[in-house]
């Protein structure tokens, strides 16, 4: 037989199988009690179709994108274990607690911002002894510069600013001995202030200190928040920068806030006031970033916040550009905690006072630092005061129930006992209570560290979450 005959033998075969899949029923055919089905031209054509080849680039693309994201959630869960288990760790209400700072933090100077955190503390915080730490941390890290927030008048000394002031000025504070004068809830974000009975003059210049981080030794940004008490209030400023002073005057009453900038980053300024105001504070900032705000309160247990008007305060905290609110109290009170019944009313306090500080600051977060270690005698020797672990406990407990982080300095000094151990290598004072110099900046260090941890992982889980976007089908 020709092959042309042949071929044309098979076509025909051909076409009268397609006839028949064609009108043969989609539901089979029974015949006998069996059931007999064809495929349909349709599914035949299907499945001689070419299986489309993958493009070998996004491929491989896609396999990279998937081992990063392993490889980063790798670290997220060994950096998140480690720092869970560190005695310099934060206790925190939910592990993305301070996300929305280190966005600020990384936006500001794109935006233009001075974001503040305000170090409120006792004692053991004074002479920018813990905040310098921190601040030089923050700083590298983001930028700015200046030794941040004074007051109008120096109350205690500082190593990251030299300033003098003259004038008639009442100094006005929530907190000290008897010979300080009270008044009725108007004391601004420093829980103090100077009221002007006369003219006044701040002069500040650059700190001299061998310590003192260099980007703290100049400014270029200079605010006054002051309450004007209903007269017209003159406010000038001149630096070494200028011919001339750059003078303002203002005549609402309330909370008001008197800004400078210089031309280039300055040693030294002169502020001058006149009028009848309050004088809540000076902040001393250079550029854009953060800025980290040394405010001690001698003999304070955390509990004079709520002596502030809320008005007032709200007014003020609205001004500066808050980030973050430190709040570092408790050792002025352990002595006196001899009792559940006693540390759980203290702790209802510290409670208030969160949601006080909130209440007026509400964009921002809130961190308690719970006491040190402190030593008693007891029978003679040196031990830690017996209801302190106790203290510590309730406090963080209370602290993340009223949705603030804690940070415990109990913990990082090394836990019961440890400031004989501290005392011993010259890291704390003689009254088993305050750090040397030394020992502030270490322990100013760790609790830098503790921030430094917690903006890796949040940067680790910020690229976990780019990542993951960029695997989304388009």
């Amino acid at each position: 037989m020709k092959a042309g005959k042949i071929t044309l033998f098979f076509a025909c075969i051909i076409a009268a199988l397609a006839i028949i899949c064609a009108c043969f029923p989609s539901d089979g055919v029974t015949v006998g009690g069996h059931s007999f089905y064809l495929p349909s031209i349709h599914s035949l054509a299907e499945a001689n179709k070419p299986v489309p080849e993958t493009d070998p680039v996004a491929a491989r693309e896609d396999s990279l994108l998937l081992a990063e994201a392993a490889e980063i959630t790798d670290s997220i869960v060994y950096i998140q274990a480690h720092t869970d288990s560190s005695d310099t760790r934060f206790w925190l209400p939910d592990s993305t607690f301070f996300d929305a700072f280190w966005a600020a933090a990384e936006g500001a100077a794109d935006n233009d911002r001075v974001v503040r955190i305000l170090h409120y503390g006792d004692s053991q915080i004074e002479m920018d002894r813990m905040s310098a730490q921190l601040r030089a941390y923050m700083q590298e890290t983001f930028g700015g510069g200046g030794p941040g927030m004074i007051p109008y008048r120096t109350i205690i000394p500082t190593f990251a600013v030299r300033q003098s002031t003259s004038g008639d000025l009442v100094h006005l504070s929530s907190f000290g001995d008897s010979t300080v004068t009270r008044s009725r809830g108007n004391y601004g974000p420093m829980m103090q202030c100077f009221r002007m009975a006369g003219p006044a003059t701040l002069t500040v210049r650059a700190s001299s200190h061998s310590s003192v981080d260099d980007r703290v030794k100049q400014f270029s940004r200079v605010k006054l928040v002051f309450n004007n008490r209903g007269e017209k209030v003159t406010l000038s400023i001149d630096d070494k920068g200028t011919d001339t002073a750059f003078t303002d005057t203002y005549e609402a009453a309330g909370v008001g806030s008197f800004s400078y900038r210089s031309p280039s980053p300055q040693t030294y300024f002169r502020l001058r006031t006149s009028g009848n105001a309050d004088l809540y504070c000076v902040t001393v900032d250079d550029g854009p970033g953060v800025a980290v705000d040394n405010i001690p309160m001698r003999g304070c247990s955390g509990q004079q916040f709520t002596l502030v008007n809320r008005d007032l305060l709200s007014q003020a905290y609205s001004a500066l550009d808050v980030g973050i609110v430190i709040m570092q109290f408790g050792g002025n009170s352990v002595p006196y905690l001899r009792s559940a019944k006693a540390i759980e009313t203290y702790c209802h306090s510290i409670g208030r006072q969160i949601d006080y500080v909130r209440s007026c600051c509400p964009q921002a977060k809130i961190l308690f630092v719970g006491p040190s270690d402190m030593s008693t005698r007891e029978k003679g020797t040196l031990q830690t005061y017996p209801w302190l672990p106790t203290v510590v406990d309730s406090l963080i407990a209370t602290v993340n129930r009223h949705g603030a982080a804690y940070w415990s300095i109990y913990h990082a000094m090394g836990g019961w006992n440890s400031m004989v151990e501290w005392n011993r290598t010259g890291l704390a004072g003689s009254d088993y209570v305050h750090f040397s110099t030394r020992g502030a900046e270490i322990m100013g260090s760790r609790l830098a560290q503790a921030f430094a941890d917690n903006y890796q992982l949040y940067c680790l889980r910020r690229r976990l979450s780019q990542n993951n976007k960029e695997q989304l089908p388009l």
